[in-house]
């Protein structure tokens, strides 16, 4: 039996840390060389068979994307250039639940759009929230494991789900918003979708600025009490699909306004708080929303297994003036969904038709050769190595993002040691914004939703509450049945005290 206190990795080395993913200064880019994630995220990618490990449950519909404004000062990308329209493939999800799970839970919904533009496609990956539980990719299996369902009794335990959420400061702005009104949206038209991470843009002076991707409803927000979604589903576990396949039927076309965040690299050196740390959020009065375009759906797929099920998305996939930015979670992301496709679909899933690109002048020349389910012409007799003689395969260097100025050294930086972090500055400024009756419904949501789970973590996010408002802080503890005295004295301790304090349920 191993010894399953001391973790080592997959051939019995030892592993210095599972927290902090290695990166180029505190704030720079994860590096390829952190084995031990790579060997993590591979492993998790494959864990489920057949559905997807996360985002199971999904919907699809076809439409378009039309340019009405002009921001060609930031980004060349031909797809956001003033009156262009592109067709986009757009799928919904929720994230914890099986396929067969209903649509109306309390979850976040997962947003993925793909834009069939004449430079290839771009994927757009997202949720219907400006922020996410965790900023380093090294927990994100350790996330979808926390909320999926527990490897002893094969049922889902709000235990784990809080006791993981409870030990992440970082979470608490998104649990915040999952325990609100807006935990259950009224279907997928009701609901904004963002693209979360940090990207950037480059303009055609190779000149760089950070932004954010909104896409706001123009049908309007609407949202379910847990009595209301309780009743839907026992009526209809495909609630959201529905709506939204009548919807389309009907003609009533769903439309959301894209609008992006802007950054400047100036901007973000001397900004109070890490600009790349998904958990946290750019304030709109200080970064305002500049309006994009607009996002229209309009046609439903002809078969869901080969149009919705096939799907395949990665924020890898971007296109000339659109590029990453040093986000820890991001940087994984973009080796995890394309690996977990290659597992789950194949290696030539991108030959799907779903998953094509359309309109490229040339068409694709991936230099891809072989592999299962190869459906095509496999490039015939070409040459299958570069560089050669013929000319084939050529790299296209005009189309370089431009250099990034790195510093620091290389390390597994702690985001909690930076003296700028702050993980409750959002959730509290979120709570003060709430109409009472908003802040009703969130204390009485997040008090039935760990109802079940022990004191210990209870208090933890007592705790984290009132570092975000003590009126939140309080309110909550009343809900919950705790003592406030107990509250207000683990509060005074730092991050790594209330973690020892609260480790057994006996606190």
């Amino acid at each position: 039996m191993s010894d399953l206190k001391k973790l080592t990795n997959e051939v019995g080395a030892p592993v210095a840390d599972n927290e902090n993913s290695i990166t180029a200064g505190p704030r720079g880019p994860v590096m390829m060389q952190d084995v031990w994630l790579l060997e993590k995220l591979a492993h998790f990618d494959r864990e489920v068979i057949p559905e997807r490990r996360m985002h199971a449950k999904g919907w699809g519909a076809y439409g378009k994307f039309t340019v009405t404004h002009d921001i060609s000062r930031y980004t060349r990308a031909k797809v956001l250039q003033p009156g262009e329209e592109t067709e986009v493939f757009v799928r919904f999800s929720t994230v914890a639940g099986e396929r067969g799970a209903a649509d109306a839970e309390r979850d976040i919904r997962g947003v993925a759009i793909k834009f069939y533009t004449p430079e290839g496609n771009w994927d757009l990956v997202g949720n219907n929230t400006p922020t996410f539980f965790i900023r380093d990719v090294h927990h994100f299996p350790d996330l979808n494991r926390a909320v999926k369902r527990d490897p002893y009794t094969g049922m889902r335990s709000a235990q784990n789900t809080w006791d993981f959420w409870t030990l992440l400061p970082e979470t608490f702005h998104q649990r915040t918003i999952v325990m609100s009104d807006r935990g259950i949206p009224d279907g997928f038209r009701h609901m904004h979708l963002f693209g979360e991470h940090t990207f950037s843009f480059y303009n055609d002076k190779n000149e760089r600025v950070w932004c954010k991707f909104h896409f706001k409803t123009q049908q309007g927000i609407q949202n379910l009490t847990n009595e209301e979604a309780e009743k839907l589903n026992g009526m209809d576990r495909e609630s959201a699909g529905r709506d939204l396949f009548t919807a389309i039927e009907t003609k009533n076309f769903p439309k959301w306004t894209m609008y992006v965040q802007i950054m400047t690299e100036e901007q973000a050196r001397n900004h109070y708080e890490n600009p790349f740390d998904i958990t946290k959020i750019w304030r709109h009065a200080e970064y305002p929303l500049i309006e994009v375009g607009e996002l229209e759906l309009n046609r439903w797929p002809e078969n869901y297994f080969a149009e919705v099920e096939q799907a395949a998305f990665t924020p890898a996939h971007v296109v000339p003036g659109i590029g990453f930015s040093p986000d820890k979670f991001l940087q994984g992301r973009l080796f995890v969904y394309g690996d977990a496709q290659r597992y789950r679909l194949g290696v030539n899933h991108n030959l799907i038709p779903v998953n094509q690109a359309k309109g490229v002048k040339g068409g694709v020349a991936d230099y891809h050769r072989d592999g299962f389910m190869r459906t095509d012409g496999n490039y015939g007799r070409t040459p299958a190595y570069t560089p050669n003689s013929a000319g084939y395969w050529t790299s296209q260097p005009e189309v370089a993002e431009p250099e990034l100025e790195l510093e620091g050294a290389m390390w597994r930086y702690d985001p909690k040691e930076d003296p700028t972090d702050d993980c409750f500055r959002a959730g509290g400024d979120l709570w003060r914004v709430m109409t009472e009756d908003k802040k009703a419904l969130l204390i009485a949501n997040t008090a039935a939703d760990i109802a079940s789970v022990t004191d210990n973590v209870k208090y933890r996010h007592a705790v984290h509450c009132y570092k975000a408002d003590p009126e939140y802080g309080e309110r909550f503890a009343k809900a919950a049945g705790l003592c406030w005295d107990k509250v207000l004295e683990l509060a005074k301790l730092d991050n790594n005290g209330l973690i020892q304090a609260t480790l057994t349920p006996n606190v």
